[in-house]
Parts: C-alpha cells; structure tokens; sequence
C-alpha cells in the first residue's frame, strides 16, 4: 500500500494483488502537492503527526501515521503528496481532511514522496 491513514497494510493485504483500475477510476483521485506548514505528534499516540497543509487555495488540517520515521519539525516547509478529495476522517479525535502518500515497505518506517523540484502548493498529481 502507498496511502498511509495511519495503520498499517496487513501483510495479508499487501500481497495480495491489487485490483486493476481504469483511467477514468484512477482521475477520480485528486492528487495534490501540500507544503507543511505546521506539525505536531498527537499525544496519546506513537504513530500519529497532526500536520497543518497549505494547498495553495486552502489550509488543512492531516493526520499521518508516520511519527516513527519522522519527527515533526522534520516535516515543516516540506512539500508532499496527498489525496486532497477523501471524506474527512477521525484519528484520535482530531478530524483529517486528506491521506498523505507514503511508501510504507513490509517490516519497514513510511517514507513519504518527495520531489526533485517541488512544484506550488496545490499542483496536481497524475
């Protein structure tokens, strides 16, 4: 899995082959470039980051399960990938408007996408 809500892919799930999509399914995904702006653990969790994005239109407010791999002030000016049109959800309490991409390896800390050149805030990913 490359999306990281903030548990992790069972290995079951992992291996198993992915369902195949169309073109048309896969644009439904809005793929967006957030700078970090702000980024805090949430307290009571080993895992969690609450991050403050800027999508180059609006700010939001993300919960990631990457706190094992990176430390919060690490994440602030970063640019990253996230599913900007996902139904906000609840971790921890704290409401999550946005998945951030992430490699997550078997056994292995998430590792976020990064780029080369970042582009602006709220760019489009395809």
């Amino acid at each position: 899995g490359a999306a990281v809500p903030g548990a992790a892919t069972p290995p079951a799930a992992a291996a198993a082959e992915p369902e195949k999509l169309s073109i048309e399914e896969f644009a439904r995904l809005d793929l967006r470039v957030a700078a970090v702006t702000a980024a805090e653990k949430v307290k009571g969790s080993k895992k969690l980051i609450k991050m403050q994005i800027d999508l180059g239109t609006e700010q939001r407010t993300i919960v990631a399960g990457i706190a094992e791999a990176y430390a919060p002030e690490s994440l602030v000016g970063r640019s990253i990938v996230v599913v900007a049109n996902l139904k906000p959800a609840k971790l921890m309490g704290i409401e999550s408007n946005g998945m951030v991409l992430a490699a997550s390896p078997e056994n292995g800390l998430p590792s976020l996408l990064v780029f080369d050149n970042p582009p602006p805030p709220g760019s489009r990913v395809k």
